[in-house]
C-alpha cells in the first residue's frame, strides 16, 4: 500500500499538481467512497473517515457532494426589553 501511495505522490508531482489540489482530490474521493460504503449515512461515513459529522457535512457542501446544502442557522427571536419598575421614592 505504501509503495502505491509513493508512486501516486511521484505521479502528482510529475503532473505539476499542487498540494492543495492533491488534498482536495484525496478528500473528495475518500468522502465519496465512505458515503457509498455507508449507504449515504453521514454518521457512519464520518466514523469511517475519523472526522466529526459536522466536518463531513461542511466538506460535502464545499465539494458539492450528495444532497448537501448549507444549513440555515435557526432564527434568533428578539428578546423584548423588560422595563423594571423602580421602587425608589
Amino acid at each position: 500500500m505504501k509503495q502505491e501511495f509513493d508512486r501516486l505522490v511521484e505521479h502528482l508531482l510529475a503532473g505539476n499538481i499542487f498540494l492543495e489540489e492533491a488534498i482536495e482530490l484525496l478528500e473528495r474521493r475518500m468522502i465519496q467512497g465512505a458515503l457509498e460504503g455507508s449507504g449515504g449515512k453521514q454518521t457512519t461515513a464520518s466514523k469511517l473517515l475519523g472526522i466529526h459529522r459536522n466536518t463531513l457535512q461542511r466538506k460535502m457542501v464545499e465539494y458539492q457532494l450528495g444532497n448537501s446544502r448549507p444549513r440555515r442557522r435557526p432564527v434568533v427571536r428578539a428578546v423584548r426589553a423588560v422595563k423594571r419598575k423602580s421602587n425608589a421614592a
